[in-house]
């Protein structure tokens, strides 16, 4: 700036240092357009940060400017039919308070134009273990975006949603923005209901594929699915950002009795497993560990001594702690927001 001129030599002498870190200097401050390029026209110069900020956003403003054009032209060829498309869609929706769609793609387009809509509040039953990290950072960003708009977010999931650390992390996420969640027992199936509004019912799946849902708009229908929400709500445990050491305790004393009191039933592990959101093999060692404790050496000697207690305490059998040792599996959510 001093002399008006960059050459390389005289810098270099007049700072003390090597000739070739001058060099890398000036073609990093050539790379940031502050000196002139090298030739043989004329000799290396600064040039004013100002022009070359100016040279440098021109050509992203006019790409904005162009993205703006696309957006407002893409607003205007679709609004024009939005009156019309509404108009169908409320008629149908007058005649069908329940629309089954066995496609998982239709399920997805009615889920996100329902989250589009939903300006009040968002309530969810999530039943099974932990979800898939890949399903939860896609929901992260989607519940935050509606915790954004004011929307109230609560869900609720299993004990054993606890044990896996992916959905731990979500929860702190977004916990911390807002949203309200706890963790239940048992829950029957999975819910989403917008604004009190309309309901998404999961039907039953059958193989691998994604099961479609019924979408219900019923005004008693949905009010009914809300009271059910609420009711499994009240009981649930909070499962927020950071749980205190001693509700983990107390949600897994509940488990194992939930796992006692299903054993004295006869159920088996498969289904025990199922109704409480872990895998087969999770239960399996919650009932070696528990049968241990019992002192029991069959599922049939453990079930008569759980009867027993159950007769002379005229409660429900409990056992002692084994350790917590809930896998994070459990299916992924199929419909979710």
């Amino acid at each position: 700036m001093r002399t008006g001129a960059f050459v390389d030599d005289e810098v270099a002498a007049d700072l003390g240092v090597e000739p070739a870190r001058v060099t890398q200097a000036r073609k990093s401050l050539q790379d940031l357009r502050l000196l002139s390029a090298s030739g043989d026209d004329g000799p290396v110069v600064p040039l004013d940060p100002e022009v070359v900020e100016a040279e440098l956003v021109t050509p992203l403003e006019m790409s904005v400017a162009r993205q703006r054009h696309r957006m407002a032209e893409i607003h205007q060829q679709l609004h024009s039919l939005a009156g019309l498309y509404r108009s169908v869609e409320r008629s149908h929706s007058r005649d069908e308070p329940i629309r089954a769609l066995a496609n998982a793609g239709d399920v997805r387009r009615e889920i996100d134009l329902a989250r589009h809509r939903c300006s009040e509040e968002r309530l969810s039953l999530q039943p099974g273990g932990g979800r898939s990290a890949e399903l939860l950072q896609q929901d992260v960003v989607q519940t935050q975006e509606m915790l954004r708009r004011g929307v109230r977010i609560r869900t609720l999931y299993q004990h054993t949603a606890r044990a896996s650390l992916t959905t731990r992390t979500y929860v702190r996420q977004i916990c911390a923005d807002g949203a309200e969640v706890r963790t239940a027992e048992e829950l029957s199936e999975r819910l989403i209901i917008y604004d009190r509004r309309i309901a998404f019912v999961p039907m039953e799946r059958k193989g691998s594929e994604p099961p479609g849902a019924a979408v219900v708009t019923d005004p008693t229908l949905v009010a009914y699915l809300c009271r059910s929400f609420e009711a499994a709500w009240q009981v649930g445990r909070p499962f927020g950002s950071s749980p205190e050491p001693e509700d983990s305790q107390q949600v897994s004393a509940v488990l194992r009795s939930s796992i006692l009191r299903l054993m004295s039933m006869g159920l088996k592990d498969e289904v025990i497993a199922r109704r409480l959101g872990m895998a087969t093999r999770t239960c399996r060692r919650y009932i070696s560990a528990l049968m241990d404790e019992l002192g029991a050496t069959s599922r049939f000697q453990a079930g008569v001594i759980i009867g027993r207690r159950a007769a002379s305490t005229g409660a429900g059998a409990e056992a002692g702690a084994p350790a917590d040792t809930a896998d994070p599996e459990g299916d992924a959510a199929d419909c979710t927001a």
